[in-house]
């Protein structure tokens, strides 16, 4: 079948070729009837319009700016790596990406870099805490017209356009399945090691495993859950204290990162074979703690696909055209030491 050309929809409608450009990209007012035909006639020879060649006829490149959290998370890291590796290949679309790293565990200083984005940018994708200011800030840069894509960690309550990450309470809840099998019908005590109670990421996992955990494993003690910011010192530290206050611990889950500390404590305590450890992301750290057997569970995000997908979020925005859900779905991955990439 031959591809539908824009002069194939206007001679469709009974119209010209700017008029439909004119539908297409929203440019000026068109008359509703007129609107309706244009639309009819694009659905009818199912018109895809041509984005690369629309990019690179434009007057002016789309800018787009990503927001990442300070700090040596290694998924963050991996994430601020795959933007500048995307950065690179979109230039030659006409498209700017630049990368900022903040604080995004205080509000204030998140809240702040949203605040001091300009009008230069088209679009923001941002690793968000749910926060009043955050979700404040996110708002205004809409009513600025700056599109905004939450990544990783959502803010749904926002004026966002777009949520780009996993189904958090769905990976939450595999955590509490695949624990509950591993232990196999033991009694005990299981722990929870979480980055921050403000990341919504991290309660919608919290949630998700506990959920499970009760309902279907009454044989386990879920803990309160302990926060270490993400960092492996200050997460080697919780752990120690867990492991100490517990010495029927016989397993633990942490929700977001550092989890080389939490490893470092099982094999500082000799425990690392009979605590079933679950943790996130796929590392450097964690893939050989996977191999070596003291993490026998990793729930891994693909930081590339994420970046990828939030981009093309942000240029269906900009090119006015819809987002294609089905290629946005990002999914979980589960990884055992026998099926490591």
């Amino acid at each position: 079948m031959v591809k539908a050309t824009i002069e194939d929809v206007a001679e469709e409608a009974g119209v010209s070729v700017a008029t439909v450009d004119r539908v297409l990209n929203g440019r000026a007012a068109v008359r509703p009837q007129t609107a309706e035909r244009v639309e009819r006639a694009i659905r009818r020879l199912n018109y895809q319009p041509d984005r690369l060649a629309a990019r690179l006829a434009r007057a002016r490149e789309y800018r787009f700016c990503f927001i990442l959290p300070e700090g040596a998370n290694a998924f963050m890291l991996a994430l601020g790596d795959a933007v500048q590796e995307e950065s690179l290949r979109m230039v030659r679309e006409k498209v700017v990406i630049d990368l900022r790293y903040t604080d995004v565990f205080d509000a204030q200083k998140l809240s702040a870099t949203l605040d001091s984005i300009g009008p230069v940018y088209d679009g923001v994708a941002v690793v968000a805490l749910d926060h009043p200011r955050v979700r404040e800030a996110i708002n205004a840069l809409s009513e600025r017209g700056v599109s905004v894509v939450t990544l990783v960690s959502d803010v749904p309550s926002s004026k966002r356009i777009h949520y780009v990450g996993i189904d958090n309470s769905a990976a939450g809840r595999t955590a509490a399945t695949l624990m509950g099998r591993y232990l196999s019908g033991r009694k005990g005590k299981v722990g929870l090691v979480a980055g921050s109670l403000s990341l919504r990421d991290h309660i919608e996992r919290q949630f998700g495993f506990e959920q499970v955990m009760a309902h279907d494993f009454p044989n386990l003690t879920i803990l309160p859950v302990r926060e270490g910011r993400d960092d492996r010192d200050k997460v080697k530290a919780v752990a120690d204290q867990i492991l100490a206050d517990n010495p029927d611990l016989i397993g633990l889950y942490n929700v977001g990162a550092g989890s080389g500390g939490i490893a470092a404590a099982l094999e500082h305590a000799g425990r690392a074979r009979d605590v079933v450890f679950i943790t996130h992301e796929l590392t450097e750290d964690t893939r050989r703690a996977l191999i070596d057997g003291t993490i026998d569970i990793i729930i891994n995000q693909d930081a590339g696909h994420e970046v990828r997908s939030a981009i093309r979020v942000l240029m269906s925005k900009a090119d006015k055209l819809p987002i294609v859900e089905q290629m946005e779905r990002i999914r979980i991955d589960i990884y055992l030491r026998d099926n490591i990439p």
